[in-house]
């Protein structure tokens, strides 16, 4: 079957327009988001912590404060982008036209993983003002980001898919994958928590997408970088079977 290239063109330019017209907000919010939680913890709490592996704690922080952007970025736009054809009944004029399911969540999907990508060059840069930032594995680190960028988008365009309301599309970012986000590590070391507590984060699997970017960055980390990478590669292919079967049956869009 061929590509219909045009066809994913017009959809990932309309969602990118779409960034584009509210890039301020979209852009300024998560910045100063960053600035304070670099303001409050990097600098308050940072005196009273020197270092944490051998990282000062502005530093240590950045690669959790960094995932906690990409999660939640990556869900909310492309569950968005799914979920508002669906709310105003233009999702008709996408399964009328001679585009194909696998090209019209690939141009969703690249859409939302490519605005998130650009704001967390964004976070990037504006964390290099507030913390000493290196990469230590430049490659590995653009590896994960985009990994994780894309997964996430096709998490998100699950959830745009199943939520019937705004309410239930805002369930799973504000939730779920914010707390885990801050009880896995993003802004302390494992180390740091009592016996049980450390017990009971092994179970949270945003921790080893943090330990995994901060690897990355600093060359340390709790676990074996393998351990991170093929968690992402599992959730990346939960979330392939689940797209293809809800959309094979048409579940809440073709109704």
């Amino acid at each position: 079957m061929k590509f219909n290239y045009y066809g994913f063109k017009a959809i990932y330019v309309h969602e990118m327009n779409r960034f584009l017209r509210t890039v301020g907000q979209s852009l300024l919010s998560p910045v100063i988001s960053t600035s304070l939680y670099f303001v409050v913890f990097g600098s308050v709490i940072g005196g009273y912590i020197q270092k944490i592996d051998g990282v000062s704690y502005g530093s240590y922080i950045v690669p959790g404060l960094l995932m906690l952007t990409l999660l939640t970025q990556s869900i909310s736009n492309t569950s968005f982008g799914i979920f508002f054809p669906k709310f105003n009944g233009t999702i008709t004029e996408i399964l009328a036209a001679p585009i194909s399911t696998l090209e019209t969540v690939l141009a969703f999907v690249g859409a939302g993983a490519t605005k998130t990508l650009i704001v967390g060059a964004v976070i990037f840069i504006t964390a290099s003002f507030f913390a000493d930032v290196s990469v230590e594995y430049p490659v590995l680190m653009v590896f994960l980001l985009v990994l994780v960028s894309f997964t996430f988008a096709l998490f998100g365009f699950l959830i745009g898919v199943i939520s019937k309301n705004f309410e239930q599309m805002s369930i799973v970012p504000s939730l779920v994958i914010t707390p885990m986000v801050f009880l896995g590590g993003s802004l302390y070391s494992l180390d740091m928590l009592p016996p049980f507590w450390q017990t009971v984060s092994y179970f949270n699997p945003v921790v080893y997408l943090i330990d995994g970017l901060r690897f990355s960055f600093y060359g340390i980390s709790d676990f074996n970088i393998w351990i991170s990478v093929g968690s992402m590669v599992s959730f990346l292919v939960i979330c392939v079977i689940s797209v293809s079967v809800l959309l094979k049956k048409g579940y809440n869009i073709k109704t």
